[in-house]
């Protein structure tokens, strides 16, 4: 069972599956990229106070399971991430740019869904099996 979370005069358990694809479902997340990739979400996650549980994908696109309090706005999340990660994917790989038409890494369309404790353990499988796919 998921930790619940204690706020001022609330009790929380939010988390939400992510999914953004490469522009163009271009195939440009090496294993090096993605290594840095998931480093730099990792970071923008700490630094904007949400967790990042899995973290998976192949290399057109990525999966993420979060773990948020109430006072974030699930938008503002997923472009701190999108946004902060291509610049600095940008500048650390500038062959990305090469690659991309226009240099854009990420097409600006995502999926996000909530996650129940009853659907949790099936996303996370899901999640860890993109390589596989």
């Amino acid at each position: 069972m998921s930790q619940m979370h204690h706020g001022r005069g609330y009790v929380y358990l939010i988390k939400y599956h992510i999914v953004w694809c490469t522009k163009y479902r271009r195939k440009v997340l090496s294993q090096e990229i993605m290594k840095s990739l998931i480093e730099i979400l990792n970071t923008i996650a700490t630094n904007n106070g949400f967790v990042i549980q899995e973290v998976n994908g192949t290399t057109d696109h990525i999966h993420l399971l979060i773990e948020c309090t109430p006072q974030h706005y699930i938008p503002n999340i997923i472009k701190a991430l999108k946004g902060v990660s291509a610049k600095l994917l940008l500048k650390q790989y500038p062959e990305l740019k090469a690659q991309l038409y226009g240099g854009h890494l990420w097409n600006p369309s995502y999926f996000v869904a909530t996650v129940s404790e009853v659907t949790e353990d099936n996303i996370r499988d899901y999640i860890n099996s993109q390589k596989e796919r």
